[in-house]
């Protein structure tokens, strides 16, 4: 899972150059990216990345008390009954989708803008659909412990928008990412996991039951899912919201800071959680608690590595942006924009990635009211938060709130996890935390000395330039991350770099 999310984030990142080199940081990638706000709902009122949390857990009792063919009933009974639904707001948001974007973009200033966010939101909503249904069918392939096939996934979705984009953008513009969005959906998420998931003995009927248990029950776990509010889903809405009211490029650069600072979450936040989950649903079934605690810890302190890596980000911001965005219509105020964006960003990476593991324990126990409502609270509490920022430091200011919401949220709701499941070592966790801030600021303080000496030399204005400085700042980084994490000694690093190497760390 760590190799295909770190290719679907290489991947991603190649699809957002491909994007910034036809449409650079300007008012046409922003209705693109305002497209996506109607299907991101969508996609959240039918709970469809929560699929395998809620749906996993009711479908394992069914192995385990080997009534394999029920489990196929209840699997068709909610695919059926929940694609109706689907189908059903998907036309009604096609037709509504001027008013809607309206509603959700109100600084929308340009007409252009708005025409163009209202064309391609009803290109993409369809895929939705396609999410769905994929979603169900991974489900199953987890389910068995099956990740290959559900990995290639995000690969073919992205491989499928670069291909749109490349083929189409000279003729649609923009409009060719959003047809490819379509096709990677059909292709990536739905085809190919049906096919996956009958390789696992997947059987679907066209059978409905809107009174079995089982429909309830996962309505039940489902319902405050789609009620609650979560970290991510309140970050991607809230940073093209506030956008609309900032200078025409704002939502554009706030999106590809994004995609840059969640290729590290990703890497490291959402491989972890994605695998972790089927086990840490089977210690719930089995009540073993202490388990869970201890696989949370250790996993949430492999997780604060995160922070020492973003310090190294933070230093070459203006480097990394230049290499990977600056060329077509990329030019260097879209670099200087973006770039002071992704600072801010990175601030708040590791409570990305920590919030994908502490929020699975609660999903392990069939606990989604609790981070629901939690998730929902805090997002109404981060809104002065975004507004503060806004009025005070613009762009820059909604990126500060993203970062200090999601750093706030998670550490409030693993001490309510601690609180709740008598997690006694989880004081040990909140000391490495520290540890590891204060370990970031030092290699932050020490690598900037030594950007600040090669710009001396070296113009950061040109790509080989800006590859040579991220070369050598990045060497004196390993350098140091190897040496400290060796020398003081913080035995997280050599155990992390040893488990990457297949070897058994030495007791």
């Amino acid at each position: 899972m760590m190799a295909s999310v770190f290719l679907s984030r290489i991947i991603g990142l190649l699809r957002e150059m491909v994007i910034a080199y036809v449409g650079g940081a300007g008012p046409e990638v922003d209705a693109y990216q305002i497209a996506f706000v109607i299907p991101e709902i969508l996609n959240h009122i039918l709970a469809t990345g929560f699929l395998s949390i809620t749906f996993i857990p009711i479908f394992s009792n069914y192995l385990a008390a080997d009534r394999e063919d029920e489990g196929w009933n209840v699997l068709s009974i909610i695919h059926n009954t929940f694609g109706v639904a689907l189908l059903v707001f998907i036309t009604g948001a096609v037709i509504c989708a001027p008013w809607l974007v309206d509603l959700l973009a109100p600084g929308i200033g340009d007409p252009a803008v708005r025409a163009g966010a209202v064309r391609m939101t009803r290109i993409i909503i369809p895929a939705q659909f396609f999410f769905f249904s994929g979603g169900l069918f991974m489900a199953v392939q987890f389910a068995r412990e099956k990740f290959l096939i559900p990995a290639l996934a995000p690969l073919i979705y992205n491989l499928c928008i670069i291909t749109g984009g490349i083929c189409l953008g000279s003729w649609l513009g923009m409009e060719g990412f959003s047809w490819g969005v379509l096709a990677g959906a059909f292709i990536g998420n739905f085809a190919l996991q049906y096919w996956g998931g009958a390789r696992c003995g997947m059987h679907l009927s066209a059978r409905f039951d809107p009174r079995h248990k089982e429909l309830k029950k996962y309505v039940w776990l489902t319902l405050p899912l789609i009620l609650g509010l979560t970290m991510t889903f309140s970050t991607e809405i809230f940073f093209k919201f506030f956008g609309s009211y900032l200078p025409s490029g704002s939502i554009a650069g706030l999106n590809y800071g994004m995609r840059i600072m969640m290729m590290m979450v990703g890497l490291f936040g959402q491989a972890v959680g994605v695998a972790s989950f089927p086990f840490m649903a089977r210690l719930a079934a089995q009540n073993k608690i202490i388990e869970m605690n201890r696989l949370l810890n250790t996993t949430l302190r492999y997780l604060a590595l995160v922070i020492p890596f973003s310090a190294l980000l933070i230093v070459l911001r203006h480097e990394v942006v230049l290499l990977i965005f600056q060329r077509g219509q990329f030019d260097e105020a879209a670099t200087g924009l973006t770039s002071g964006i992704l600072g801010y960003l990175m601030i708040g990476a590791f409570g990305f990635a920590a919030q994908t593991v502490v929020v699975r324990g609660f999903y392990a126990l069939q606990n989604t009211l609790l981070p629901a409502v939690f998730g929902t609270l805090s997002v109404g509490l981060s809104i002065p938060i975004y507004i503060y920022g806004m009025k005070m430091m613009g762009v820059a200011g909604v990126a500060l709130a993203i970062s200090l919401s999601a750093v706030l949220q998670v550490f409030v709701l693993y001490g309510i996890w601690n609180y709740r499941s008598r997690n006694f070592q989880s004081r040990e966790v909140f000391l490495f935390y520290i540890k590891m801030l204060l370990f970031g600021l030092l290699l932050w303080f020490v690598l900037k000395g030594v950007r600040h000496m090669l710009l001396i030399g070296i113009d950061a204005n040109t790509f080989t330039g800006c590859l040579v400085i991220s070369m050598i700042t990045a060497t004196v980084f390993a350098i140091l991350f190897l040496a400290l994490g060796y020398g003081l000694p913080i035995k997280e690093i050599p155990e992390f770099i040893n488990r990457l190497m297949r070897q058994k760390p030495k007791e």
